[in-house]
């Protein structure tokens, strides 16, 4: 392997490395001063964490977790912060449960007509910030949270029974029409009474290989991650600024469809109040923890979905519930912190190299200069 190779291997390495570090003592520190034992919670974690329920969960909360950073990615790839992926989710989840209630269909009809409808709902809502930038200058940031401001209000007007709600048989519950048998996808058993791993895993795993193909791989992915780069550049070598980032919306959006499908097409078959929120905003720590790259992504998510069961145990053992949120703050904060302190010691370090190399090749023309004369 070559020099350079190593070099990028080892820094590649020591950020994540110095981040757990990081984050561990950190997170000691907090329950010290919370006066708890700290390696008797991280044990309690951990042991609870690899039990073969909890991989299950951690796996099926993952294939959620995924989906949520590949959508945030994109935008961030293309230098967009697109926080409005927790309404485009739920707005999604909402129509697309809303149309499989009302159809009974074949199975292979009925499943890809909701996933088509959930992708089509999270990217025109997605659109919507896209067109607003290129437009009229509004950032993406604020369209985005107002965006999801108003799909909560469209959610909870048409949440109703006697518009798209319905109330279940004990009258205690209002939510949209059970979907049918048909639509129920897929699920992996890997024990007898034990909760099965979702089939949608295979879903997100497809839209990881199908991101990182897209970006590394096509014209298309050059573009979008020139125009993030430097827009300027971008214009200047022939690309459609403009018309990218309404693509990248767009897509960003499409991807942030899919997040609702593994809850509602494997678990609740229903959209109701009770469906997850604020994964949207699951997927911006996430993706910034794989650093928008499809595995460092997977990683995150695993670490996320490992994070929630194995803190969920540190209540029954009367831990605050709210080191949950400390611990995973922290995380992010630590790998944040250790990239960019990798990032510009590696600039450094190459900087320095180069300079060693200018300076040697001057002395030694200089050199060959003085045998000439």
């Amino acid at each position: 392997m070559k020099k350079f190779d190593k070099e990028r291997l080892l820094l590649g390495l020591a950020a994540p490395l110095l981040a757990i570090v990081a984050a561990f003592l950190v997170t000691a520190v907090v329950l010290l001063a919370t006066g708890k034992e700290p390696f008797s919670a991280f044990g309690i974690m951990f042991d609870y964490g690899v039990k073969s329920d909890s991989q299950v969960y951690i796996l099926n909360k993952a294939t959620t977790y995924y989906l949520a950073g590949l959508a945030v990615a994109v935008g961030f790839r293309m230098n967009l912060f697109n926080i409005g992926v927790d309404g485009q989710y739920r707005l999604a989840a909402f129509f697309a449960a809303a149309v499989g209630g009302a159809l009974t269909l074949p199975g292979f009809l009925q499943i890809p007509l909701i996933i088509l409808t959930a992708m089509i709902v999270g990217a025109m809502w997605a659109g919507i910030a896209g067109v607003l930038k290129v437009t009229r200058g509004v950032s993406e940031v604020v369209s985005t949270i107002m965006l999801n401001m108003i799909a909560t209000a469209i959610i909870g007007y048409l949440l109703q029974q006697g518009r798209l709600g319905h109330l279940d048989s004990a009258g205690t519950k209002v939510a949209t029409k059970p979907l049918p048998e048909s639509a129920h996808f897929f699920s992996f058993t890997t024990q007898p009474d034990a909760d099965p791993i979702w089939g949608f895993i295979v879903i997100a795993a497809i839209a990881g290989v199908a991101y990182w193909f897209i970006l590394s791989r096509t014209r298309f992915g050059f573009d979008l991650r020139t125009v993030g780069a430097s827009e300027s550049a971008a214009d200047a070598s022939g690309v459609n600024v403009k018309k990218m980032v309404i693509t990248s919306m767009l897509i960003s959006g499409l991807v942030a469809g899919l997040i609702g499908m593994p809850t509602l097409l494997n678990d609740s078959y229903e959209y109701g109040g009770d469906f997850p929120t604020g994964i949207g905003f699951t997927g911006i720590a996430i993706a910034l923890l794989g650093r928008n790259h499809p595995v460092g992504i997977a990683l995150g998510a695993l670490l996320w979905g490992f994070l929630e069961r194995g803190t969920g145990k540190l209540e029954f053992e009367g831990y605050d519930k709210e080191i949950v949120g400390v611990i995973q703050g922290v995380i992010v904060l630590c790998v944040v912190i250790a990239y960019e302190v990798v990032r510009r010691y590696g600039l450094k370090r190459q900087q320095r190299q180069v300079g060693a190399k200018l300076a040697a090749q001057a002395a030694n023309n200089s050199e060959k200069q003085e045998v000439s004369a």
